[in-house]
C-alpha cells in the first residue's frame, strides 16, 4: 500500500514539474508542452505509475527473465505514450503512413516475442503472458469501422484473453510456492483489466485523436529508390549466372505456372480438375432407384414377427471311458427313457410357447426307475 502511494506521489511531482517547465517554455516549445498538459496524457502517466509500476515492482523481486520481459513491457507503454502525443500533433495518416507511425511500437512487440523463441525457459509462461498482452496496445491503430479491427475497448479485452491463458498458468503454478509471482500475475491482469481498458474507454473509445492542422505522417522510406535498384539489377545481371528454374506449383494450386500451363495437371490439381469437370466422374456409379430405398422396400415393414424357434434335439451326455453302454428311447407318454449304469432314467421336456419371448425348453424333473 505504501509503495502505491509513493508511486502516485512521484507521478504527481513529475506532472507538477512538467507544468512549471511548460509555462516557462510555452513560447518556445509550443506543441510539445501542450500535448504534455493534455488530460489524456496526464491520465496515461497515472496509468503507468499505478499499474505498470506495480508490475515492475513485483518483477524486481523475481529478477531474471521475468524482469527483462517486464522492462520491455514498460518500454512498450512508454512508446505508446509518445505515439499518443504525436497523434495529437499530426493529421490522420493513410494506410502507408499508419504503418510508419506504428513502427516503433511494432519493434518493441517483436522484441518481446523474441524472448519466447528458442529453448523453452522455466519462466516461459511469464514471457508468453507479457508478449501476448502487448497486442492490446495495437488499439491505437483503429482508424474506423472499415479498418478490420474491433473497437479499441473490445480490442483490449480480446487481446488480454489471449494472454490470460498463460497468466493463469503462472498464478496456478506459484499459488503455494512464491507470492511474488502471484503478485506479478495479478498486477498483469489489473494493468489491462481494468487499467488500460478503462483508460481507453474514457479518452479513446473511438480510436486515437488526430490533429486537423498538424503535420503529415509520411510512409517509411527504408525501401531503395527505383533508379538505384534498377542500376544494381542491370549490373548484377551482367555478371551473375542465369537464375534457376521456378519451383513446381503447389499441389493445391489451381493457377497455371508459366509455360507449363499447356501440360496436363498432376497430383491433387488433376483430381480437382476432374471433379470440377462433372462429365465422366459419375459415369461408372450405379443409380439408386426408388425400389432400392429402405423406405420403399416391401421386406422392411418395421414389425418383427414372432417366429417359433425349433428346439435342437437333446442328446444325453456321452459316457465316460470305462462306464457301461447306454441307450435312449421316447415312449408314447412323452418320456425319454435313458438306460445307463443298470438303471432307467425318465426325462420329460416341457415346451412353453410365448409370443413375447423365444421358446423356452427346460427340464421339468428327472427321476430314476429300477431296472
Amino acid at each position: 500500500m505504501e509503495e502505491k502511494l509513493v508511486q502516485r506521489l512521484e507521478a504527481a511531482v513529475a506532472r507538477l514539474e512538467s507544468l512549471s517547465s511548460g509555462f516557462g517554455s510555452r513560447s518556445v516549445g509550443g506543441e510539445d508542452s501542450e500535448a504534455s498538459l493534455d488530460p489524456a496524457i496526464a491520465a496515461y502517466d497515472d496509468l503507468m505509475a499505478q499499474f505498470v509500476g506495480r508490475v515492475s515492482a513485483a518483477a524486481e523481486k523475481i529478477g531474471g527473465q521475468v524482469l527483462d520481459a517486464t522492462k520491455i513491457l514498460a518500454e512498450a507503454f512508454s512508446v505508446q505514450k509518445e505515439l499518443l502525443i504525436k497523434a495529437k500533433q499530426s493529421k490522420k495518416p493513410n494506410l502507408e503512413g499508419l504503418a510508419g507511425f506504428l513502427k516503433p511500437l511494432n519493434e518493441v512487440i517483436m522484441k518481446a516475442n523474441a524472448l519466447t523463441e528458442g529453448r523453452r525457459s522455466d519462466f516461459y509462461n511469464h514471457l508468453k503472458a507479457a508478449a501476448d498482452s502487448l497486442t492490446a496496445l495495437a488499439w491505437i491503430a483503429y482508424s474506423g469501422k472499415d479498418c478490420g479491427m474491433s473497437l479499441p475497448i473490445a480490442h483490449v479485452e480480446e487481446s488480454w484473453q489471449m494472454a490470460e491463458f498463460y497468466n493463469n498458468k503462472v498464478l496456478v503454478e506459484y499459488k503455494s510456492k512464491d507470492p511474488n509471482h502471484v503478485e506479478w500475475s495479478k498486477a498483469m491482469k489489473e494493468l489491462y483489466l481494468p487499467g488500460l481498458r478503462d483508460y481507453v474507454k474514457k479518452f479513446y473509445a473511438l480510436g486515437p485523436v488526430w490533429s486537423a492542422t498538424g503535420a503529415t505522417i509520411s510512409a517509411p522510406t527504408s525501401a531503395p529508390s527505383k533508379s538505384s535498384s534498377a542500376a544494381a539489377l542491370s549490373k548484377a545481371s551482367s555478371s551473375a549466372p542465369a537464375p534457376p528454374p521456378p519451383p513446381p506449383a503447389s499441389l493445391f494450386s489451381s493457377e497455371p505456372s508459366g509455360s507449363g500451363s499447356s501440360r496436363p495437371k498432376e497430383g491433387m490439381a488433376a483430381v480437382f480438375q476432374e471433379i470440377s469437370s462433372g462429365q465422366s466422374v459419375t459415369s461408372g456409379l450405379r443409380k439408386v432407384t426408388a425400389d432400392m430405398k429402405t423406405k420403399n422396400r416391401a421386406d422392411r415393414t418395421g414389425v418383427v414377427g414372432a417366429q417359433q424357434k425349433k428346439l435342437a434335439p437333446v442328446h444325453p451326455p456321452f459316457p465316460r471311458p470305462g462306464h457301461q453302454s447306454w441307450s435312449s428311447k421316447w415312449d408314447a407318454s412323452g418320456w425319454l427313457r435313458i438306460k445307463l449304469g443298470g438303471k432307467t432314467w425318465l426325462l420329460m421336456i416341457v415346451m412353453q410357447d410365448n409370443p413375447s419371448m423365444f421358446l423356452d425348453a427346460k427340464i421339468l424333473f428327472c427321476k430314476s426307475k429300477g431296472k
